[in-house]
């Protein structure tokens, strides 16, 4: 390397030397953090029109296929992740960097850009199989491996040409001639990289690729993973050869895995270079003519790949989904990507009701329950049903043969948009989750078919994932009356055996008052004692609180009614010295429900209590009620009386929300995110007093956005 000082002592004063833009350098510190701000990206990406004009290009792009047309930064860097960023962030600025070669000239910057593409779709595609470096560290390395090349060519235009002109294809000779020019591209790139900051371990990969293979068996994987794919990105059928056979010996690959991975990078180079305006047309750069079967196979086969790719890429999101809304947008974003559907329902399972919900998307992507396309379970005549039933994709055009669609399909169809529906059953290790339905054009049933594997794949994985959180959310219901059991056999055991001496205490206290005169010194101390004993017996009257059962009379009640007593009540009592603005939306005409209004009247003021104490610095607590219709051919619920639909009480709050780690255990007794002694039993005494209802209570939060609970009590009475 001291031989060489003179050489690069040279060309850091060349002009012609690229430089990183200040922007990338920036980029890349903020992607590496280990908590990354996707709006720190955001704004500097923003700061450079060429690069957030690429990006939106990109992400807007075939390789998306997003359905609307994506205009703002901060929605693309959400898009394609800190990873996909810095990896075009370096594709589009290095690239940028260097003046255009002639076209006449040897130096092919087309060629040159499509290698280094493909050799870096192939090192992070090869990196994420092996599992043994980061895949984006290696995207970079294949990426950058060649750049020497350009750094010599540009600055020493006519001895590379000279060069080129005497190697033409031969690697070895092509080394040996950049010897004598000063240093081998290999060490350009290296010193190249290791000035703009690179860590080494990308700039040895980039030194070492032109290594014996006898050396490079010897090396860390990612010098290895960019060797191979520098061979099997060659435009040579004997070179990719070669690199079949260092695959199979050093890493370990068949040779059909490394035709996948051949197959899937270059179409991946494909859609990038397009979306980065990096113009290179495939078909100048191979020499081998196809005929027309044979580009139909290849065709075939590069969509296949694609797809798996996407659908891949689409299935990893379930891993990180956390409830039942994200698996939901997981489902349709890969619906988006793979076969551009955009329009669709979901049509969830509720067992313990015997309905199917439908779940529509808000303006904020969350998919929230429609209770006006809630179906009954018995309506077995309709598509919706008979998918569950049968566990068969149905669809609207080929149900003639089991009969005329039901006036719900055509609403369903009316409601989503289309010509028809095409239904696919969600079920997971045999039990039926749900139904999605997809608006079709009968000109879309044959794209379906053709995709039948691959939409399977995703709907069954999506299946899963709905099933397991449905799970975990009836394990944590079980635990939750466990808990409560326990807590209420604890509690009584407590007070039974506290009491006994209290009482004993109490009686001694009254005969020590009874002997002692009424003026005696020590009166006031008793006194003291029998208050500090009363207020020992109303907490451990608190402590079983939670543990009341279904109260023993019921009454038909008027909600709205009950709710105006209670706001009146807490504007004086709760709300007077804060800054909260009560908000009532009731709605007329109201059915009255079964219930007992003592208890109804301790849950409504515990929650406006709660949300009132939760906003300290102000806010508006908005509280409301609808009529809930059954469901759309409901009979019975459960095998219980028939249920008139649901009288919905809502108490949403915009404070700062409830911590997650609060939120999985919100009606468990004693957990509570308040300070200052609190028992924390309020909202299990609620869970307790609805339950008794047989109604349901939930909580929906996000944080600094406010809270919801949302209370179903049934309307007893025939339909």
């Amino acid at each position: 390397m001291k031989a060489q000082k003179p050489f690069f002592d040279q060309i850091s004063t060349l002009k012609n030397l690229p430089t990183l833009p200040h922007i990338l350098l920036k980029l890349f510190e903020a992607c590496n953090r280990d908590s990354v701000n996707l709006d720190e990206i955001a704004a500097l990406v923003s700061k450079d029109p060429s690069l957030s004009a690429k990006i939106l290009k990109l992400v807007n792009s075939a390789y998306f296929g997003l359905p609307q047309k994506v205009q703002e930064i901060n929605h693309a860097v959400v898009l394609v992740g800190t990873s996909g960023i810095k990896n075009m962030a370096i594709c589009a600025c290095v690239y940028e960097a260097f003046p255009k070669p002639k076209k006449n000239g040897l130096f092919n910057l087309k060629e040159f850009w499509w290698h280094s593409l493909s050799c870096a779709f192939l090192s992070k595609n090869i990196a994420a199989k092996m599992k043994s470096c980061q895949s984006d560290e290696a995207f970079v390395s294949g990426l950058l491996h060649d750049i020497g090349k350009v750094v010599l060519w540009v600055n020493f235009n006519a001895a590379y040409e000279d060069i080129l002109e005497n190697c033409r294809n031969d690697g070895q000779r092509l080394i040996e001639g950049e010897a004598r020019l000063g240093a081998t591209h290999c060490e350009v790139a290296a010193w190249l990289l290791n000035r703009w900051n690179f860590q080494t371990m990308i700039s040895d990969s980039v030194r070492y690729h032109h290594e014996s293979p006898v050396r490079i068996a010897q090396a860390l994987p990612m010098t290895q993973i960019v060797y191979i794919a520098n061979f099997l990105c060659q435009n040579a059928e004997a070179k990719i050869n070669e690199g079949v056979v260092l695959a199979q010996k050093i890493l370990g690959f068949s040779s059909e895995e490394c035709d996948a991975f051949i197959e899937k990078s270059g179409q991946e180079a494909k859609d990038v270079a397009d979306a980065l305006d990096i113009d290179i047309n495939i078909d100048e750069l191979s020499s081998k003519p196809i005929d027309e079967k044979d580009q139909k196979i290849q065709d075939a086969l590069v969509r296949d790949v694609r797809n798996i790719s996407l659908l891949m890429g689409t299935l990893e999101g379930f891993l990180t989904a956390k409830d039942q809304n994200d698996i939901l947008s997981v489902i349709s974003n890969g619906l988006k990507i793979l076969l551009d559907i955009n329009r669709l329902l979901y049509f969830l399972v509720d067992a313990e009701k015997g309905v199917l919900f439908g779940y529509f998307q808000d303006k904020e992507g969350r998919y929230l329950k429609k209770h006006s396309l809630a179906v009954s379970m018995s309506l077995d005549q309709s598509l919706l049903v008979k998918t569950i039933l049968e566990k068969e994709p149905l669809d609207s055009f080929n149900a003639g043969a089991q009969g005329p669609l039901t006036i719900l399909d055509e609403q369903i169809i009316r409601v989503i948009g289309g010509q028809g529906i095409y239904c696919l059953p969600l079920t997971a290790n045999g039990d039926s989750v749900g139904v999605l339905v997809l608006a079709i054009d009968k000109s879309d049933l044959p794209q379906l078919l053709e995709n039948a594997k691959l939409l399977n794949i995703l709907i069954h994985k999506g299946a899963l994932a709905l099933r397991l959180e449905h799970m975990k959310r009836s394990q944590l219901q079980d635990i939750q009356a466990k808990r409560i059991d326990a807590s209420v056999d604890l509690a009584r055991r407590v007070v039974h055996e506290v009491n006994n001496p209290l009482s004993i205490i109490k009686n001694y206290l009254k005969i020590l008052e009874i002997k002692l005169s009424g003026k005696h010194v020590a009166q006031d101390e008793i006194r003291i004692i029998n208050e500090e004993i009363n207020r020992v017996a109303n907490l451990l009257k608190k402590l079983t609180d939670f543990s009341t059962q279904k109260p023993a009379t019921q009454e038909m009640t008027d909600i709205n009614a009950l709710l105006m007593d209670i706001v009146k009540l807490t504007k004086d009592s709760l709300l007077r010295h804060s800054d909260v603005k009560l908000r009532i939306d009731l709605e007329q005409d109201l059915p009255k429900v079964a219930a007992e209004k003592a208890g109804l009247k301790q849950v409504f003021i515990n929650l406006i209590k709660n949300s009132a104490e939760a906003m300290e610095s102000g806010g508006d607590l908005y509280i409301q009620t609808r009529h809930l219709p059954p469901p759309i051919g409901g009979k019975r619920v459960n095998g219980k009386k028939d249920v008139s639909g649901y009288v919905e009480i809502q108490f949403m709050d915009d404070g700062p929300g409830i911590p997650e780690v609060i939120k999985e255990k919100l009606f468990d007794p004693y957990v509570s995110s308040k300070a200052g002694g609190h028992s924390g039993l309020g909202l299990s005494i609620a869970y307790n007093i609805i339950k008794s209802f047989h109604g349901y209570i939930t909580c929906d939060s996000i944080p600094d956005k406010g809270t919801v609970f949302k209370i179903e009590l049934p309307i007893q009475g025939g339909f």
